[in-house]
């Protein structure tokens, strides 16, 4: 199932090496503790936590940019509508948590495996059985989710450049439209893929 979207990133560093439920679990802390901090300052050093995680992991500048590069014109408008809405200090707060988390999120998956990910959450999900639902499907459900989003944000980013060079960036149509057919694209590849896996039904 690696080879579904590419995110992984192959490597030996200690982060790579590190099981997947304890990257995940540190996950969830993480994003955790990000909520409770409120200034931009403790964000800020969270931030710089984050770049040393992903110097650690040696995955390179380019992998690193790759995780937050879809979001950044959200994170732009976002402080927009916060600095409107708000205040400059809650503009900085939301939009620095935001980007935090997708980083964090990101390093994540481009450090584990999707196939010990998928292992992980089918363990942690064994109770479902009870419920009569597939622990297997639902870790394959929650994979495929976590790794679309950054795929789904660069489709947006590759439409919202269309639009601009074309001259039309102010249209709503020209820019939902193609994001929902390159999502259709997108999304009829992955079942090709599943497919070719016998995971059709």
């Amino acid at each position: 199932m690696n080879g579904l979207t590419g995110a992984y990133v192959p490597g030996a560093s200690p982060l790579h090496r590190l099981p997947a439920g304890a990257k995940l679990a540190g996950l969830a802390l993480g994003c955790a503790v990000l909520v409770l901090l409120r200034s931009p300052l403790a964000l800020a050093g969270a931030a710089a936590v984050v770049a040393g995680l992903y110097a650690v992991s040696r995955v390179g500048v380019t992998a690193a940019w790759a995780q937050v590069r879809p979001v950044r014109w959200f994170a732009v408008a976002l402080f927009g509508m916060q600095w409107i809405f708000v205040d400059l200090t809650g503009a900085t707060t939301t939009t620095l948590r935001v980007v935090v988390a997708v980083a964090l999120a990101g390093l994540v998956t481009i450090t584990t495996r999707t196939s010990a990910m998928m292992a992980t959450l089918e363990r942690c999900l064994a109770p479902a059985r009870f419920a009569g639902l597939d622990p297997f499907r639902l870790s394959l459900l929650l994979s495929l989710t976590v790794r679309s989003v950054p795929v789904l944000a660069e489709l947006a980013t590759r439409v919202r450049e269309a639009q601009r060079a074309r001259g039309v960036e102010r249209s709503l149509r020209a820019f939902a439209v193609p994001l929902v057919v390159s999502a259709l694209r997108h999304a009829d590849a992955l079942g090709e893929a599943l497919s070719a896996r016998g995971l059709d039904d």
